[in-house]
C-alpha cells in the first residue's frame, strides 16, 4: 500500500525545508510574507501559516517582530555519531549502580546536572496543572476515600484514546490501561509476552531503564545496529529474526533515548509487517512522540498494526506534568494477560490524578502549549550544540535530534567517559557515561547530555568546563589515566 499523501502545508514546508538544508535559501535570508507565500504556491493563508509554523518548530526559520520570517542561523554542523555495531549475540544484563548514582546526583541541588533526561518544572504551566488538580479534587472528593480498582477511570482512558489519534492510532478506550508510569507499562508488556531467558531486541545504544527492566526479569538483551538519525536497522533486525529466537522487540521509534533517532515512516510500516510475519511482539514507547519537530514522525508504528502485534506505551511526563507519574498502554492481542498482570502487580492508580490528567489532555490550547515547549527546548539544544562545537575536543561527534532535549556525544576514542564522569563529579557536574546505555562494555567514549532540566547561567559554563576537562584527560600521559 502507498504511504498516505502528506497534508498540503507539510508538502509546502517540506519543499522549503529541503531548500534551506541544501543552502538554496541562505541563513538570515528574508522569506516571503504569509500572503506572498500563499500567492506564490496557490494555497490558502491558513496553509501558509501552518507551513511557517512547522518550519519554526523545526528550527529552520524564525519570526522577527515587525520584520517577517527569516531563515534561522544554525549552530556549526558537527559530524554525527557513528552507526553502532553491537555484538550479534544476545546476553544477560548485569548492571552496576552507575545509573542509580547518576539519577540520585541529578536530583541533588548541589550539582549542575546533565545526567537525567527529565524536563524542568519551568518548562510547564504549573498553574494550569494545579487548577486541573484542584478541579478533580473538588468535583470528585469522594474518590480520595474510595479504593481504586480496574484499568483506570473511563475519562482518562477516553482522553488517552483521543490523544492517540494524533499518533495515527484508533484505540478502543476499553482496551487502554492506565499505569503508574511508562516504565511500568513497558514492564507489564514484557511480563505478558516473555519468560526468563527469552531474547528481547532493542536499539543500541538504548535507554538504561530498559536494561534495568530486562535485568530484573532475567531477559536477554539483543542490541541491534542503530543509525543516529534513522534509528534501528530493520535489515539487521530481520537477520536476528531469522537466526535467533527473538521473543519481543522493545523500541522508541521517535526520538530514541539516548540517540534522538527517528525511524522513517516507511520503515515503521515495514516494521509492523515484519512483526506480523514472524509473530513477534513489538513494545513501542511513544513517550517522546509529541516532542518531534516533524509531524510525520509522530505517527506510531501501532498505526500500521493490523494483527495486534504492537503493544503501545506512553505517558505525559515529558510534555504535560511529570509529577502526575501516570502512563498508559494498549497491549493488542496481549491485552487480557496484561490487565491480569497489572491487577496482581500494582492495582489501580489514584483516581483524582487520572481525572486531572484527562482534564489537561482535553483542554483547549494544548497544541499551542506543545509548540511553545518544542520551541523552547529546541533553542536550548541549539545553544548546547554550539557550546559543544566551541569547547569539546577536536574529533567530537554529536547528535542533532529533530526534537527532545537529549544529546549523544561521541568523544575521541582515547577518552574514557568513566574518567570524565569522575572528573566532572569533582567539580559538582553530572553527566551520564555511555556505558550506561548498553548491556555490553561499549560506548566508553560517549556521554549522554540532558539539557531539559533546570537551565541558568551556570549551565553553559558547566558545558564548557566538561569540554575543558575532556581535553585535559586526552592530554594526560597514559600512566596518569590508568592511575
Amino acid at each position: 500500500m502507498d504511504a498516505p499523501l502528506l497534508p498540503l502545508y507539510m508538502q509546502l514546508a517540506d519543499r522549503m525545508a529541503r531548500s534551506i538544508r541544501a543552502g538554496t535559501l541562505k541563513r538570515g535570508e528574508r522569506l516571503p510574507s504569509v500572503r506572498e507565500l500563499a500567492g506564490q504556491h496557490g494555497v490558502s493563508l491558513s496553509t501558509a501559516v501552518q507551513a511557517y509554523r512547522w518550519l519554526e518548530d523545526a528550527r529552520l526559520i524564525e519570526a522577527r517582530p515587525r520584520s517577517g520570517y527569516f531563515v534561522a542561523a544554525r549552530p556549526p554542523r558537527l559530524p554525527e555519531p557513528r552507526v553502532s555495531r553491537p555484538d550479534t549475540a544476545s546476553r544477560m544484563v548485569q548492571l552496576d549502580q552507575l545509573g542509580a548514582q547518576v539519577m540520585a546526583l541529578s536530583q541533588d541541588p548541589g550539582f549542575i546536572s546533565f545526567g537525567a533526561a527529565c524536563p524542568g518544572p519551568e518548562l510547564f504551566d504549573q498553574d494550569r496543572v494545579r487548577r486541573a488538580m484542584a478541579r478533580a479534587v473538588m468535583r470528585h472528593r469522594e474518590l480520595l476515600c474510595t479504593y481504586p480498582i480496574g484499568p483506570g477511570m473511563e475519562e482518562a482512558r477516553r482522553a488517552v484514546a483521543r490523544h492517540a489519534l494524533g499518533l495515527g492510532c484508533v484505540l478502543d478506550p476499553d482496551e487502554v490501561v492506565i499505569t503508574n508510569s511508562c516504565i511500568e507499562a513497558i514492564s507489564l508488556c514484557l511480563r505478558a509476552v516473555c519468560k526468563p531467558g527469552d531474547v528481547v531486541a532493542l536499539e543500541s545504544p538504548t535507554y538504561y531503564g530498559f536494561l534495568e527492566i530486562l535485568q530484573s526479569l532475567h531477559l536477554r538483551a539483543l542490541e541491534i545496529p542503530t543509525h543516529p538519525r534513522h534509528g534501528m536497522s530493520l535489515d539487521a533486525l530481520q537477520l536476528a529474526f531469522e537466526t535467533q529466537q527473538v521473543k519481543a522487540v522493545l523500541t522508541v521509534p521517535t526520538l530514541s533515548n539516548p540517540l534522538g533517532a527517528c525511524l522513517p515512516v516507511p520503515e515503521r510500516r515495514r516494521l509492523a509487517a515484519m512483526l506480523a510475519r514472524h509473530d513477534v511482539a513489538l513494545i513501542e514507547d511513544v513517550l517522546y512522540n509529541d516532542l518531534s519537530e516533524q509531524e510525520d514522525k509522530r505517527r506510531a508504528v501501532k498505526s500500521f498494526d493490523t494483527t495486534g502485534h504492537v503493544m503501545i506505551c506512553g505517558s505525559f511526563s515529558k510534555t504535560i506534568a511529570p509529577g502526575l507519574r501516570l502512563g498508559w498502554v494498549e497491549a493488542g492481542r496481549w491485552g487480557r494477560v496484561l490487565r491480569q498482570t497489572k491487577a496482581v502487580q500494582s492495582g489501580a492508580q489514584t483516581s483524582v490524578l487520572e481525572l486531572a490528567l484527562a482534564d489537561l489532555l482535553t483542554q483547549a490550547g494544548s497544541g499551542a502549549a506543545l509548540r511553545h515547549l518544542r520551541a523552547t527546548i529546541a533553542a536550548r539544544v541549539d545553544e548546547a550544540r554550539q557550546l559543544i562545537a566551541e569547547s569539546f575536543p577536536k574529533g567530537t561527534r554529536v547528535s542533532d535530534p529533530a526534537g527532545g532535549f537529549i544529546l549523544w556525544v561521541e568523544l575521541p576514542e582515547a577518552l574514557d567517559s568513566a574518567q570524565l564522569y569522575e572528573a566532572c563529579l569533582a567539580e559538582h557536574i553530572v553527566i551520564a557515561p555511555g556505558m550506561m546505555f548498553s548491556a555490553s562494555p561499549r560506548f566508553r567514549n560517549c556521554v549522554r547530555l540532558g539539557v531539559g532540566g533546570k537551565w541558568g547561567p551556570e549551565h553553559p559554563r558547566a558545558l564548557r568546563r566538561i569540554g575543558a576537562l575532556a581535553k585535559q584527560l586526552l592530554m594526560s600521559p597514559p600512566d596518569e589515566l590508568a592511575a
